[in-house]
């Protein structure tokens, strides 16, 4: 029985019956009840596996195919009327197109299954920021997947009302081929459709589909942002509290970051980090001027290898209850969950990501072939058992930031951390961001990935024309956060990393906050913009050993803080080719300016 009188959403759910033609539809209404009758359902059918009640209590495994283990970027498509609104980074197709040949996969698709409809809100229902979402699906993992990482339930619906506008989004499993798996994103028509696959970040379609894709879209035309970052609150021991929000790209520390535990010193004091979100922020302009964001999402969609105590204690925490894990490898002696990283001491008794008994003795770590768990297993666990949770994560106003941080990985050229001379210029450098690939990785060190405010696979229109709205909300803030860039993989001419990272990276915010308050500290100022002075940012009671042979000290900082013009003037030239070569068109003229200024700067300045 419909939840709704909405009509458009009424039309959409019998347009995708009609279409896929399941058996039965339900609405999913967000009760407890109706979940927990899911899960029992799908451990039922073989869909979850239920782990050790006493030890991760209301906690499920799930295993996807071998064939569908990741998001496909290749098979990921914006589908806009004219081909150069997605861009030259997207993969676009003709929305006709795109329609009739997902419409032809998904047809009958549902016969003998369940249609669930799910809706949704990403962000506090009822909230300035929050916009609804109804996806249906023919896949229980999707459904309480959803459950967690957004806000579902009946109120959404209300929250619509009889004629409320809403993100259509249809997912039908059909029949996982990979030959046939396509994720579309209808940006100019509000819709999403995922076909042949049942990992989460290609049908859970409130998370990058709609969150970053579709709402970036929507940001551009309604004059806000949506951003891949996280954001985090620092509070300190006056109980004063400063709010940031930073993007990564992939292996970067992003959720450490979001989840850090500053040293024992800092905590000593009375300092606090507090997660408001680890993965996705939407940012508007308040009315006092600042720039305020919230993180449109309920739950955290984490990979599991390399998650431990010492790594990431909050994130691991956060799984212990109310967790669906996939693709990790169970341990049958105690039915608990397991992957690489978790802990030194390899499971005697374990089942692999695949379902296949696992000998930890032919365990090589260098051959992923080997590994128990997948390398890009997951947890999908509700942000409220996150111990470090902010009190403001359900804030209908979001939170003011003052700081937005931009970062890569880089062995060198990029300095520890700086800050840009004006907010164009820290568009300029989110522009800019990207990371050395590794040996290990590609055969080859040095060659750079190019990952623009760590929005390559997720901006859903042209990247051109992303850059200009950034410069563009520039305009209408009148109190802006300062822009940084922070490079926590400066290594040394042996190859070792000569920052130390994780909690120690609360010392460089640190600094960062200091540069945003109103008698800010001290800073040089070089060619590519402000860099501190060594000796304001705190290495106090710091032991860490870059080497066997050497200690970090304030000369192992100044050399990770310098800048080398030499190697800037042939970053600006890469860059200028980046911008030729691959964004090719629409970008503004200020970035244009910016990347003049820093090629003089690597000729003149100091």
């Amino acid at each position: 029985m419909a939840l709704t009188k909405n009509q458009k959403v009424l039309d959409f759910v019998a347009r995708s019956a009609e279409l896929t033609q399941p058996d039965k539809i339900v609405w999913i209404d967000g009760s407890t009840k109706q979940i927990k009758a899911l899960k029992e359902e799908a451990v039922k059918s073989g869909e979850l596996i239920k782990l050790n009640e006493s030890l991760l209590p209301d906690c499920y495994l799930h295993r996807t195919k071998v064939n569908d283990v990741a998001r496909v970027e290749d098979r990921t498509f914006i589908c806009t009327k004219n081909k150069d609104d997605a861009g030259p980074i997207n993969y676009w197709m003709d929305p006709r197109e795109a329609y009739e040949l997902t419409s032809e996969i998904a047809r009958g698709s549902m016969k003998g299954r369940t249609m669930y409809v799910i809706p949704y809100s990403m962000g506090v229902v009822g909230s300035d920021f929050a916009k609804i979402g109804i996806e249906v699906t023919d896949s229980i993992y999707v459904v309480l997947n959803m459950n967690i990482m957004t806000r579902v339930g009946k109120n959404c619906l209300d929250a619509l009302g009889k004629d409320g506008d809403f993100i259509k989004g249809l997912h039908a499993k059909c029949d996982v081929d990979a030959d046939k798996r396509y994720i579309m994103h209808f940006p100019e028509d509000n819709t999403i459709i995922s076909v042949n696959s049942a990992y989460g970040g290609n049908v859970l379609l409130g998370k990058k589909c709609f969150a970053l894709r579709i709402a970036s879209y929507l940001g551009k035309n309604e004059g806000w942002m949506a951003e891949h970052m996280l954001i985090l609150g620092v509070t300190y021991p006056d109980g004063e509290k400063k709010y940031v929000a930073a993007a990564f790209p992939s292996a970067c520390g992003k959720t450490n970051l979001a989840m850090l535990i500053p040293p024992k010193h800092y905590l000593d004091k009375g300092y606090k980090i507090e997660c408001v979100g680890d993965d996705i922020a939407w940012i508007r302009v308040g009315a006092d001027g600042r720039l305020w964001a919230v993180n449109p999402e309920n739950g955290f969609f984490g990979v599991a290898p390399g998650t431990n105590e010492h790594s990431n204690l909050n994130a691991l925490e956060s799984t212990k209850r109310g967790t669906i894990f996939t693709n990790v490898a169970l341990n049958t002696d105690n039915m608990t969950v397991w992957w690489e990283g978790l802990s030194k001491e390899l499971p005697a008794n374990c089942i692999d990501w695949t379902g296949k008994p696992w000998n930890k003795d032919k365990f090589d770590k260098k051959d992923k072939s080997t590994c128990a768990a997948h390398p890009n297993s997951r947890f999908t666990a509700p942000a409220d058992n996150c111990p470090c949770i902010s009190p403001d994560f359900n804030s209908k106003t979001g939170v003011p930031l003052s700081a937005i941080i931009f970062g890569g990985r880089r062995a060198s050229t990029t300095p520890l951390v700086y800050q840009s001379r004006d907010w164009n210029h820290g568009v300029f450098i989110g522009s800019a961001m990207s990371s050395e690939t590794t040996a290990a990785a590609t055969g080859a060190t040095g060659v750079l990935r190019h990952d623009p405010m760590a929005m390559k696979p997720f901006a859903g229109y042209h990247m051109g024309d992303y850059f200009a709205h950034w410069i563009e909300m520039g305009k209408k803030v009148t109190n802006p956060p300062k822009i940084f860039n922070v490079n926590w993989f400066r290594q040394d001419k042996d190859g070792n990393f000569v920052w130390p990272g994780f909690g120690d990276n609360m010392r460089v915010l640190e600094w960062i906050l200091k540069r945003c308050g109103e008698n800010p500290v001290d800073a040089v100022e070089t060619a590519i913009g402000y860099v501190p002075k060594a000796e304001d940012i705190d290495i106090s009671e710091l032991d860490y050993s870059i080497s066997d042979k050497k200690k970090f000290d304030i000369e192992s900082l100044k050399e990770i803080l310098a800048v080398d013009k030499e190697k800037w003037a042939k970053e600006a030239e890469e860059l200028e080719g980046y911008y030729n070569d691959t964004i090719k068109s629409r970008i503004p003229q200020e970035l244009w300016d910016c990347l003049e200024t820093l090629k003089n700067n690597c000729k003149t300045s100091k």
